[in-house]
């Protein structure tokens, strides 16, 4: 890996982690228009550490207090109803289909998954099912109205974001408009069920991204640990911007850019411009 790649796609990481455009597809078009070869998912999911360092760091206090909170719930019967307390157990059980199925299917997302045809189909296919969920849910649901039912819904949501093009941010996002929450409570429920399998992830696929013998380029440890600071930087002022968008802007933005890439890397397949694999 180069250099130069390895800024450029930190910097992708960055701005696209929590947009619902899917920053695993962008890194893997980033990768085959201006790079010719598929950087792999490895790297992606080290790099995601970063922009999930930025999400502590930036939600420390509220993952502090929710941390605190469920700690002392297990021993103490007064603290239970308290949302603090409930979102623990949200964002734990919620956290578990993504965990599963990124195990047991780990090689397809590997290998086949990254294949720019079904990426490009991806990012349209689900640009309609967010622009549906838009449309169609009320967005009158806070926090304080969230249930269980809500975490596990959301959170097998999440899980297919472990196909390039679908999104997490975006596949949770679309979730919790189609179960009537507001932007803004969907959008910090994302945030925060991120946290541990981002974590996890990154830290499991550590090894892998040094394999030689593995998928995609190896980067070395140097240019690993500046392209994770660069998402880290980058993805915490998406953070703020995110938050500040969906408190006043429908999500239609995202579905038009949604559409328009992956149109655009059809036409780039289909003339032989770029290659699938």
């Amino acid at each position: 890996m180069s250099w130069l790649e390895a800024i450029v796609l930190g910097i992708v990481q960055g701005l696209t982690e929590f947009l619902p455009v899917s920053s695993s597809g962008h890194l893997r078009i980033t990768s085959a228009i201006f790079f010719e070869e598929d950087a792999g998912a490895s790297f992606t999911a080290v790099t995601q550490l970063g922009t999930e360092a930025a999400v502590l760091l930036y939600f420390a206090k509220d993952i502090w207090r929710i941390s605190r909170t469920w700690v002392v719930g297990i021993w103490d019967k007064s603290v239970r109803p308290s949302l603090d307390y409930r979102m623990g157990w949200y964002v734990i059980v919620g956290s578990i289909p993504i965990g599963v199925l990124g195990l047991l299917f780990k090689d397809q997302i590997r290998g086949v998954a990254r294949n720019l045809y079904i990426v490009a189909i991806v990012l349209i296919a689900f640009a309609f099912v967010l622009a549906f969920a838009e449309y169609w849910g009320r967005k009158h649901r806070t926090l304080q109205n969230f249930k269980m039912r809500d975490g596990v819904v959301m959170g097998f949501a999440q899980a297919l974001a472990l196909i390039p093009g679908v999104s997490r941010s975006g596949a949770t996002l679309t979730a919790g408009l189609f179960l009537n929450l507001s932007r803004e409570a969907a959008a910090r429920y994302s945030f925060l069920l991120a946290i541990p399998a981002v974590v996890m992830s990154g830290v499991f696929s550590l090894p892998d991204v040094f394999d030689t013998s593995g998928e995609g380029l190896i980067p070395s440890p140097a240019q690993m640990v500046v392209a994770t600071v660069i998402a880290f930087a980058v993805g915490y002022a998406a953070i703020a911007w995110l938050l500040r968008f969906v408190a006043h802007h429908t999500l239609y933005v995202f579905v038009l850019y949604r559409v328009a890439l992956g149109s655009l890397v059809l036409v780039l397949l289909t003339t032989g411009t770029i290659s699938a694999t």
